[in-house]
């Protein structure tokens, strides 16, 4: 080989090398920037006795950006650190794209447009000794305040009272008034200005830990609840979120569901649930029996059911992700495994749980309940951070399912069959509901129970938008 070739394929090898290392910087910086590979299986898990919500996200770092000003930059750090949090939660590795501020407020305008709705985006964090509260709006406006007089246990003493008194059907109004109207003293009302000013009427809350379980829609301002202004929804963060609008105009609901359980307590009324909800939309029902994950899928892969309707139980419990379930007839599915339902091909538009129980203030109980649409595969789930009576949920699905035909958006029908329960215009009796209930049997169990003041919030609050509110 003469010098002149050995000199060639020197400057060749360098050249190959030259271009193997600029691609791996390009692919470097293109992935996201707390990319991480997929957990072995000799990863330990986070110890299920440490608060999730305290995980991978610096408080510090946080609060010095609050502190500069740079907003921006803050609300970077929580949608990393929160997407973080569910991987680490459901054992999976979610890759989003991170939105800036002004490109979230551009998702939130072009939903405007689709929805007639304004939407606003409010972050609100607990921190050792402090609350902070990020809001920004439908023209990318970023406003910020912080309460110090809510440290994190003054705030977590706060939310659990409210909560308590809301799930507690015999609580007097005195009980979970003061507390829902300190947390919106905190919250909302250093944003009344600015929501009223660019016409918001939709609020979709990014919640820290020790807040995610805190019915928002029953916030009060010493004269009425959040609601009678405006439609609530909740999200683990905005880059894990389908922003795209519904398509429900001829959508199909799978009802499925069990009144019999082997170790749990029967839900007499779910019968009567599901022939009501396929009376007013199209679709088909399966009971009991034939409530398996095997049937839903089958069912599915016939007929892209756009709504998924599930009355049955499920419990969000401390620990892990596979403590908490969802019963099926003859399995208990664990969140770990939600994906088995094959609810993102083709994509589900709602997924609705009418019959949940949570562990109220447990953080990854909160989690696990505020990523449900994410892990799932659906755009966006409706369920209940607690346990209501039969009956109580028979109206209310029945009047939310009779909303939604003709409502704007989902979270808007949520927030009218809300406010139908609290002004006492939706109960068995009601004109709404007579359609659904045409030709169906309702037994004397249900009818009793139905006979109580289903105004009281435990009978309304609990029942929460998750994800995609449009």
């Amino acid at each position: 080989m003469d010098s002149m070739t050995r000199l060639v394929m020197k400057h060749a090898r360098r050249a190959v090398l030259r271009f193997l290392l600029g691609l791996g910087i390009t692919l470097a910086l293109l992935l996201p920037l707390n990319a991480q590979p997929n957990a072995q299986p000799n990863t330990p898990a986070p110890d299920s006795t440490t608060p999730i919500s305290a995980l991978r996200l610096d408080p510090q770092q946080f609060s010095n950006s609050l502190d500069a000003g740079n907003l921006a930059e803050a609300i970077l750090q929580l949608e990393q650190g929160w997407r973080q949090q569910l991987n680490e939660y459901y054992g999976r590795h979610f890759r989003t794209e991170i939105l800036s501020p002004e490109q979230i407020a551009q998702s939130l305008r072009q939903n405007a447009q689709t929805t007639g709705q304004q939407s606003a985006l409010i972050y609100a964090v607990s921190t050792d000794k402090q609350l902070e509260v990020i809001l920004l709006l439908p023209d990318g406006q970023l406003l910020h305040h912080r309460v110090t007089d809510a440290t994190a246990e003054v705030l977590a003493d706060t939310a659990q009272k409210m909560r308590l008194g809301l799930a507690n059907v015999t609580a007097p109004p005195q009980q979970y008034l003061p507390p829902a109207q300190q947390l919106y003293a905190w919250i909302i009302e250093p944003l009344r200005p600015a929501l009223e000013a660019q016409g918001v009427d939709n609020l979709i809350f990014c919640l820290g830990g020790g807040l995610r379980s805190v019915p928002m829609a029953a916030l009060h301002d010493g004269q009425d609840f959040l609601i009678t202004q405006y439609s609530v929804g909740i999200i683990p963060a905005f880059n894990l979120l389908d922003r795209r609008p519904a398509q429900l105009a001829e959508a199909q609901v799978f009802a499925m569901g069990a009144s019999e359980f082997q170790s749990q307590v029967s839900l007499p009324a779910v019968p009567i649930e599901l022939a009501a909800i396929t009376q007013l939309w199209d679709g088909e029902v399966a009971l009991n029996q034939a409530f398996t994950l095997e049937n839903l899928r089958t069912r599915r892969s016939h007929q892209s059911y756009s709504i998924v309707h599930l009355a049955t139980h499920a419990n969000f419990a401390p620990g892990k992700a596979q403590e908490s379930y969802i019963q099926f007839w003859n399995q208990r599915l664990g969140l770990d495994q939600l994906r088995q339902m094959s609810l993102q091909t083709p994509k589900v538009e709602l997924l609705v749980l009418s019959a949940c129980r949570t562990a109220l203030g447990d953080p990854n109980a909160e989690l696990g309940f505020a990523g449900l649409a994410v892990q799932s595969g659906a755009k966006a789930t409706l369920a209940s951070w607690w346990s209501i009576p039969d009956a109580g949920t028979f109206v209310f699905m029945t009047g939310f399912y009779q909303t939604l035909l003709d409502a704007p958006t989902k979270s808007e029908a949520l927030r009218q069959t809300q406010l139908a329960m609290l002004e006492g215009t939706l109960t068995l009796d009601s004109d709404e509901i007579q359609p659904a209930l045409r030709g169906i049997v309702i037994p004397d169990s249900v009818m009793d129970e139905a006979t109580a003041n289903l105004s009281h919030p435990y009978y309304w609050a609990g029942f929460t938008m998750i994800g995609n509110p449009w």
